[in-house]
């Protein structure tokens, strides 16, 4: 395959992200990070430089459903503009509709997606964590999914980011619950992370989402795929497509996900550990937002076996720097080692990215 610069642009992304951590990371040696560095200016740069560096990325093939993208709206020009409810994604079908009518070139549409998803992270972000607001936003940028769905699965990215920006507003509902209706509007998939807030917000014992996080973990591992279908029946076109294919009519990998499967269990174990096993003081957002990846995890559990499952496994995922680093930040924790565990929990979870796209899917696949 030819040199591009599409070709390496993940590296080139990953590699700047890993420098910006490594400094960063340098100001949380001693007790004063406590307090963090107040200073949200190094943040918002860092939303600028993502959002130009992501939005301004060449059209290729290497980011897989961005040319499909860009021959819609090259296909929509010259066409009349009508707003339809009839669709799946009523925001970002009828937005891109309308790019491509109004004459706007694919490039803008891509930029003006990539302000959607990096802008509503960091605003998420700088509300849970107002006092470290840079660098949780680059353990967001550095975790295993952000790049795939800043470039490939734009759409469910936007919604996600949305949703995480609605997380950050959990104090305010009448501004909380209007977002996670807008991240439904770009992508329909958000209905499961809607349902799963709801049970996180309405259920209050812990230990039923850990139990029953466990259970459909078992589930999985002996492949019971009653759940899978039932959702399969219950889903729209596009989510049946997901549920119900075989390895006959799909090229999506099928089978237990051992790899996703101990990947997701990470904040299962850090929230145990904490909440449950020593039962830190901890506040009331990590709880809904521990409780709420619980529930979205385990459904994705039940459907392990459905193709591009880690499509559904996003509808968690996209909380997950967020609990990796969240108890340590947490004011209501008072552990005097916190700052040292932040730092180790913040490269592990960096080095794990760089381990799965440079060795695993980098070196491992090329060799294979």
């Amino acid at each position: 395959m030819a040199f591009t610069i599409a070709s390496i642009y993940q590296y080139l992304y990953l590699s700047v992200v890993a420098i910006l951590t490594f400094i960063s990371l340098g100001r949380y040696k001693n007790c004063s990070a406590l307090y963090g560095e107040n200073n949200s200016l190094r943040g918002t740069l860092l939303t600028i430089i993502a959002s130009l560096g992501i939005g301004l990325r060449p059209i290729s093939g290497h980011f897989v459903d961005m040319s499909a993208y860009a021959l819609s709206i090259r296909r929509l020009r010259g066409e009349t503009f009508v707003f339809t409810t009839d669709t799946d994604n009523v925001i970002f079908d009828n937005l891109i509709q309308w790019w491509g009518c109004s004459g706007f070139s694919e490039h803008s549409f891509f930029l003006i997606i990539a302000t959607i998803y990096f802008v509503c992270a960091f605003m998420g972000i700088k509300r849970l964590f107002p006092n470290h607001s840079s660098i949780s936003f680059l353990v967001f940028l550095g975790a295993f999914s952000t790049f795939s769905y800043a470039t490939n699965g734009i759409k469910a990215g936007a919604a996600a980011s949305i949703f995480l920006l609605a997380l950050g507003y959990i104090d305010k509902l009448w501004i909380s619950i209007p977002l996670m209706l807008i991240s439904y509007g770009f992508h329909h998939s958000m209905v499961l992370p809607l349902a799963a807030f709801a049970v996180a917000f309405l259920v209050k014992n812990p230990k039923l989402f850990y139990f029953g996080w466990l259970f459909c973990f078992i589930l999985a591992c002996l492949h019971v795929s009653y759940f899978q279908s039932l959702f399969g029946s219950l889903a729209d076109e596009q989510g049946s497509l997901y549920l119900l294919a075989t390895p006959e009519t799909t090229a999506g990998r099928i089978g237990f996900r051992p790899d996703f499967a101990l990947y997701s269990a990470v904040p299962v174990w850090l929230g145990y550990q904490i909440e449950i096993k020593n039962r830190y003081s901890i506040s009331g957002t990590y709880r809904i937002l521990q409780h709420f990846y619980l529930t979205a995890n385990a459904i994705w559990m039940l459907c392990m076996y459905a193709p591009f499952t880690n499509r559904i496994a996003y509808l968690s995922w996209f909380v997950y720097p967020i609990l990796i680093i969240y108890p340590f930040l947490d004011k209501e924790n008072q552990d005097p080692y916190k700052m040292s565990k932040f730092r180790k929990a913040v490269l592990y979870h960096l080095f794990f990215t760089l381990f799965m796209y440079i060795v695993y899917y980098g070196l491992l696949s090329h060799g294979r």
